[in-house]
């Protein structure tokens, strides 16, 4: 009688332990899951705000990615008093010389921008909206349609460049009539810059059309971009593709 109480009370002990330590292995297994899921999670984020395969050329700037923490300017000063990142002068010089060559007159009237001087522009911007009768609300969110908010414009990279006409300065749509224009619109990707805001790109970009405004990325992904027709956020998401 007291070996079969024995034996019970091993098998109860038995079952306690074994349930035990399935409890714990489960527990190991869930904690591991979420740990792995974390992650993934954070080398998505780091992906979404620093670019492709860290390639800064093709850092992505937008109303969605603000510029990475870590992001220097190594900037060279133009002669009109202009500044540009090193990695884009040369060329932005070539460029504008076989331009200059062919008889046109292009004119860089921004560059690269201070965080104060990109929230100046945006400020501005917003009063004329609340000038107008609209919301507070509805002037940040216009003028961001046409002025990047601090810290989400590609001007602050120094790979940006506003150029127009020098006998039409004005940025309005009718900069895309000047002779400059045409000539930037069907060349510009020889030496590595792409027309960052195309007309029928304004719901993914979420910036309105800017016939002026030439983004850096490099000759190699230039070229890509110009012949399939995308914008730089459609570029990114499908790298691989192209």
């Amino acid at each position: 009688m007291k070996k079969i109480k024995m034996l019970m009370m091993a098998w109860v002990i038995g079952g306690i332990v074994t349930s035990f330590f399935f409890l714990i292995s489960k527990k190991l297994y869930q904690n591991n899951n979420q740990f792995n899921t974390m992650i993934k999670v954070k080398n998505n984020q780091w992906k979404s705000t620093n670019g492709v395969n860290n390639d800064d050329l093709l850092t992505l700037v937008n109303y969605e990615n603000t510029i990475p923490e870590n992001w220097k300017v190594d900037l060279v000063q133009l002669n009109n008093g202009q500044s540009v990142d090193r990695r884009i002068y040369k060329d932005l010089m070539d460029m504008l010389q076989v331009a200059k060559k062919e008889g046109l007159n292009p004119l860089i009237c921004s560059s690269y921008r201070t965080c104060k001087k990109q929230e100046d522009l945006y400020q501005n911007k917003v009063k004329k909206y609340l000038n107008q009768g609209y919301s507070k609300t509805e002037a940040l969110d216009k003028a961001a349609f046409w002025v990047a908010r601090p810290q989400t414009s590609e001007h602050q990279l120094g790979l940006a460049v506003d150029i127009v006409s020098l006998k039409n300065q004005r940025l309005d749509h009718q900069q895309e009539n000047t002779a400059e224009q045409h000539w930037l619109i069907q060349n510009s990707w020889k030496y590595g810059f792409i027309l960052r805001y195309p007309t029928n790109k304004n719901n993914i970009t979420k910036v309105g059309y800017e016939p002026w405004h030439y983004r850096y990325v490099g000759k190699i992904y230039a070229k890509k971009i110009k012949e399939s027709g995308v914008c730089l956020e459609e570029f990114i998401e499908n790298k691989d593709q192209y």
